[in-house]
């Protein structure tokens, strides 16, 4: 399986780099993984409703020009559905055993998703109620995609 994180925003946080390459060297042996960051729009600290919609939607076209035609996609989404480790795993064991080998993942930036981005999505994935640094959703999103793996494997991890 490919599996892509699409995301909006470099990471600067040394400790979230050294987090994210460790699961990604683990992940290495069970799938291709690559995390694709895309610049975000610069914006000034107070924006009206027209402009967040502006900014989502200039940040939507840089996510949905690295989004492979033929992926099954997953944005996160606060209003997607909550799923425990074992129902991701199923979904990515499903996707895989029903052809599809591409999944990209898709982070968006401080103000979230546009429209355009939610409507290419296949599903929309929420890790909680509640907002995280979307810099830290990077971490947590490899973190629970190499557990996936290892219990689709019947490998042991921590529970």
């Amino acid at each position: 399986m490919n599996i892509s994180i699409i995301t909006v925003g470099k990471l600067k946080e040394k400790y979230l780099k050294q987090g994210i390459e460790e699961y990604t060297k683990r992940l290495s042996s069970y799938s291709k993984i690559e995390i694709i960051e895309v610049p975000d729009e610069k914006a000034p600290e107070v924006l009206s409703e027209a402009e967040m919609i502006q900014v989502k939607d200039k940040e939507g076209e840089r996510i949905l020009a690295k989004v492979p035609a033929d992926a099954h996609v997953i944005a996160l989404a606060i209003d997607g559905k909550q799923k425990s480790s074992e129902e991701l795993a199923d979904t990515l064991d499903k996707l895989a055993t029903y052809g599809k080998s591409k999944v990209a993942f898709i982070i968006g930036g401080s103000l979230g998703l546009s429209s355009q981005v939610l409507q290419r999505a296949d599903d929309k994935l929420s890790f909680s109620k509640m907002t995280f640094p979307h810099q830290l959703m990077r971490l947590i999103l490899v973190e629970q995609v190499y557990r996936a793996f290892r219990i689709n494997r019947g490998e042991p991890y921590h529970k």
